[in-house]
């Protein structure tokens, strides 16, 4: 029988259904997959979803509740949050109080007329693409506390000009994609280090024979292998 061999240890998570009524149920839930053994715990993030908890505050509070498990959006809307150095910012912040415990996952933003509906820019799905394309490298040049040149982007959709850099995470937080078009899979292998696909959009001839390859430097070969994941 031919095994699979995938580069490294397989890890498990959860894909947790955000609801506020009963508020404590994801808690729950979120513990007793800590409980069971999973390595992950993921929740939707549809900020324009009055029925969900915001994803944010729930994760935070789930990161005070638990002791080992990673936790991560699956996926945060890029759209509807802050700036990209903001972002990045809150992302360590939760790394650092959780203990390295936080993973970042992302998205584009598929759902244009929800996003619109609360406040959120007014972009096309391609536009979004190009968004979180911009986004990534910022996030990252957030991260990098120690790099001493001007921190500056001139994007189309977000800008940096002389913002100082930091804080840096407690562990090299990764940047999970959610994605499934071949322009955003290009993406995935340029900047990202994980795929998050969405199960219930997968089918039959909808995705490539294997995950996009990536092409950005992970540090020398010992660095980990970009990972892959399906929800």
């Amino acid at each position: 029988m031919d095994t699979m061999h995938y580069g490294r240890p397989l890890q498990f998570g959860t894909f947790i259904t955000p609801a506020n009524d009963p508020p404590e149920q994801p808690v729950r839930l979120a513990q007793f997959a800590e409980q069971v053994g999973f390595d992950l715990v993921t929740f939707q993030d549809h900020p324009y979803q009055p029925r969900f908890h915001d994803t944010w505050t729930l994760l935070t509070w789930v990161a005070a509740q638990t002791e080992r498990v990673h936790l991560a959006h699956n996926v945060l809307n890029l759209p509807l949050q802050r700036t990209p150095v903001v972002l990045a910012r809150a992302s360590a912040s939760l790394d650092l109080l959780s203990g390295g415990r936080f993973d970042l996952s992302v998205g584009a933003g598929g759902f244009v007329d929800a996003i619109t509906s609360v406040g959120g820019p007014q972009r096309t799905l391609g536009e979004h693409v190009d968004a979180l394309a911009e986004a990534i490298p910022i996030i990252r040049s957030t991260w990098d506390a120690d790099a001493r040149e001007r921190f500056v982007a001139a994007g189309e959709h977000y800008r940096v000009d002389g913002a100082k850099r930091g804080p840096a995470p407690a562990h090299d937080i990764p940047i999970w994609i959610g994605a499934l078009k071949p322009r955003m899979l290009r993406l995935i292998g340029r900047l990202g280090d994980g795929w998050l696909p969405s199960l219930a959009y997968l089918g039959p001839g909808s995705t490539p024979a294997r995950p996009p390859s990536s092409t950005r430097p992970r540090g020398g070969p010992d660095a980990t292998p970009p990972r892959s994941a399906a929800c």
